[in-house]
């Protein structure tokens, strides 16, 4: 089965898609074929984005943190496109980067709540809809920060940590339900979030050049191709864009 003919005519919702790699994944799903549903803070990005893929994409203004109106968009979806057949969970924040004994506490758990419970909630809202339809594609954008500690980075860092476990946890309940779910960890990505990495001058990450970091299309891509079946042996694990053969796999090399 090619690309195309997994995702023809599926419905899709990104959340995090008002740039970088969500932005990029919603118009590399719409060539595709498939029914996108843009997800993000910024309402008048993702209705830009929104309006030059045409009718086969919405925009729907959403704060993952809040579950309500997590759930208002997987209503919004079904309502749009008829169903819900795939989620990628990409909205995600890296600021304020600091120590530990310097950060606001509110503001630490406010990286927690986008980047994990903004998680949760995504699958909390869809899985019930795709149990009911027997299938769905679940994805969680993860990140190396999940399995080391970084200088500055302990509400990222433990807040992907969390979103991994998190994602194991789902696919431990739900395949057998038919659902495909697991992660993707890009490596460093030349979108926005770099650039408040390179400003903060904290830890190796920061001293990285522009060039050394991939475009956002590389994992728009590679969450298309995990949408096939060839990429069924990965279900229930975090795939590594650092790795060659997942590259040669999703048409990268």
């Amino acid at each position: 089965m090619s690309v195309t003919e997994a995702v023809v005519g599926k419905t899709v919702l990104i959340t995090g898609a008002s740039r970088g790699i969500g932005a990029a994944a919603a118009r590399i799903f719409a060539d595709a074929g498939a029914n996108v549903a843009l997800a993000a803070r910024n309402g008048d990005a993702i209705a830009e984005i929104a309006g030059e893929i045409g009718n086969q994409a919405v925009a729907i203004p959403c704060d993952v943190s809040r579950y309500w109106e997590v759930e208002a968009a997987v209503s919004a979806c079904q309502k749009a496109f008829g169903g819900l057949d795939i989620l990628i969970g990409n909205a995600g924040v890296i600021e304020p980067i600091s120590h530990l004994d310097a950060i606001d506490p509110e503001e630490w758990g406010k990286v927690i709540d986008i980047n994990l419970k903004g998680v949760f909630n995504g699958m909390r809202a869809a899985i019930p809809v795709m149990k009911e339809a027997g299938s769905g594609t679940i994805i969680t954008v993860s990140s190396g920060a999940a399995h080391a500690p970084l200088e500055g980075w302990s509400h990222y860092c433990t807040s992907k940590a969390g979103a991994a476990m998190l994602t194991s946890c789902a696919d431990l309940e739900n395949r057998d339900a038919g659902l495909r779910i697991m992660g993707l960890s890009p490596g460093t990505v030349a979108t926005q979030m770099q650039r408040e990495i390179k400003s903060s001058g904290i830890n190796p990450v920061s001293e990285l050049d522009w060039e050394d970091h991939i475009p956002p299309e590389w994992p728009a891509k590679t969450l298309l191709w995990m949408c096939t079946p060839d990429a069924d042996p990965y279900i229930g694990q975090e795939v590594s864009l650092r790795q060659d053969d997942i590259r040669r796999k999703a048409g990268l090399a």
